[in-house]
């Protein structure tokens, strides 16, 4: 009964595409009203038609508001939410120093979701497709602690998981395990398809691994214009070591060294093996507390210290004395003493508990 008298939870979808559909369906799937428009009136017919959405528009009294427009798009949809809503903003683009330091604004969180498909449109939405996702947020020093948590909650009823990043150290990451890879499956594509031989015959080669490597080449060409404009210069930095590191696996062909090859290949295997998969089954998890001033910009300050520490649950319990509350984190248990050593290094002091 109590469930039936809660009242539905509200939110704004701006940019109905993959992500954004993807966004939608989700919500619908556990209950929430959900308004979206795109600038694409086809796209918003089909987004009813397809139930990707309840209602097309904006809703002004909506928890949330997801921008999933272009990279380019994302500050000005941003600013005119910010504007017409009471509710927290957040966006899901794939470069985020831009965006993250222009919006100041402490009800925005900049996000990206490291999710996608060579599907692409409203047509190729899901609601699953954040299951187990990592979901970058990169709150800044202007990020109100009530915004973070709001959009954190929210993600990961998405299901995905939640990893907190510096904006400039995400843009350097996402160059070199999604930007340039993309780049790269364009280029083999295109290098496949105009070898010189008979397309058709060598295109019918292609076995799974080629079709695993160029899968993302797939992907909507558009968004890319943006994703390489915002994202320059990492990707270019990027793209010289790539290239250095091609021109190094050549050399070492070209003059048939076999030790330097398996030394190569079995450097990459190995890398390549220990990838992390998700959550592992049966993972000893513990709590971390620690105690940290209720200022604006203090969950980002605690939680981009140690990136590489997955944070699976998070919540701020308040003070009702002075201006201080208490993080409460949840981390593997293997984590926990590099996590504190970080957290000492910084100035914080902090309890764990093993979590039975």
């Amino acid at each position: 009964m109590a469930d039936s008298l809660a009242p539905v939870r509200r939110a704004n979808i701006i940019g109905v595409g993959l992500i954004g559909g993807s966004i939608a369906l989700g919500l619908r799937e556990i209950g929430w009203h959900v308004t979206g428009e795109d600038r694409d009136p086809a796209t918003n017919a089909l987004a009813i038609e397809l139930a990707v959405l309840d209602k097309i528009g904006f809703d002004a009294d909506a928890e949330i508001t997801f921008v999933a427009t272009p990279v380019g798009a994302v500050v000005e949809a941003a600013q005119r939410a910010l504007a017409a809503s009471t509710g927290v903003v957040t966006d899901v683009g794939s470069v985020k120093a831009d965006i993250a330091h222009t919006i100041v604004d402490p009800r925005f969180v900049a996000g990206h979701p490291m999710a996608g498909s060579e599907q692409d449109g409203v047509t190729g939405a899901r609601p699953g497709l954040f299951n187990n996702a990592t979901w970058v947020m990169t709150p800044t020093e202007h990020t109100s602690d009530e915004a973070y948590t709001v959009v954190r909650q929210v993600v990961r009823l998405l299901g995905a998981e939640v990893v907190s990043m510096e904006p400039v150290s995400h843009d350097e990451a996402v160059a070199r395990i999604s930007h340039v890879p993309h780049l790269t499956a364009a280029t083999m594509m295109v290098m496949a398809a105009g070898s010189g031989f008979d397309n058709e015959a060598v295109l019918r080669l292609a076995a799974g691994g080629f079709r695993d490597m160029t899968r993302i080449a797939a992907g909507h060409p558009a968004i890319w214009l943006d994703i390489c404009e915002q994202n320059k210069t990492q990707i270019v930095e990027s793209l010289d070591d790539l290239i250095e590191g091609l021109q190094n696996a050549r050399n070492i062909v070209e003059r048939t060294d076999r030790d330097e090859l398996r030394t190569l290949l079995t450097g990459a295997r190995k890398a390549r093996v220990n990838l992390p998969s998700g959550i592992p089954s049966g993972l000893e998890l513990c709590e971390v507390r620690v105690t940290m001033p209720d200022i604006p910009g203090a969950i980002a300050a605690l939680t981009t210290l140690a990136p590489e520490v997955n944070i699976y649950d998070f919540e701020i319990a308040h003070s009702s004395e002075g201006q201080r509350g208490v993080a409460i984190m949840v981390v593997a248990l293997a984590d926990q003493p590099s996590f504190a050593a970080k957290l000492g290094e910084a100035g914080y002091r902090s309890s764990m508990r093993k979590l039975l």
